[in-house]
């Protein structure tokens, strides 16, 4: 008898074929993004496509109108005396928690800045309420 061998090679190349696919792919999707991320995209920040809150208690709102006047619960409020107005209120002691409401006109500055007086004033739960219509409207 005759005897045969069979001689099989192992494979020690790696297939790269995949490989360069997917880093093709991934280099034409970071290329038509990168111009996008560069030039920045229009936000127009207070709408907001976010979930209603629902409660059996009303929330206590801090409303800052456009011409910066501002409310705790439709009640006006001197800008000097909101630490203390916020501060002393039981219900936001009690809560730890207040809602604010500002209006998209207002400088950015102003706004942080209240935010900054609340969070000295004790409030540790700060909600912003927005439009709940979640598209901005083109100006």
């Amino acid at each position: 008898m005759s005897e045969r061998r069979f001689s099989r090679k192992n494979m020690t190349e790696i297939n790269v074929t995949p490989l360069v696919d997917v880093s093709m792919s991934l280099l034409i999707i970071f290329m038509v993004t990168a111009p996008m991320i560069q030039q920045g995209v229009k936000v127009d920040l207070p709408k907001a496509a976010a979930k209603t809150i629902e409660s059996g208690q009303e929330k206590l709102v801090l409303t800052l109108k456009a011409d910066k006047s501002i409310y705790l619960a439709e009640v006006p409020i001197p800008l000097e005396e909101l630490q203390d107005k916020i501060r002393y209120n039981p219900r936001i002691q009690s809560d730890g928690e207040l809602y604010l409401h500002a209006d998209r006109k207002l400088d950015y500055g102003f706004v942080v800045d209240i935010m900054a007086r609340i969070q000295e004033a004790g409030v540790t739960k700060l909600g912003m309420i927005t439009d709940p219509g979640g598209q901005a409207d083109e100006n």
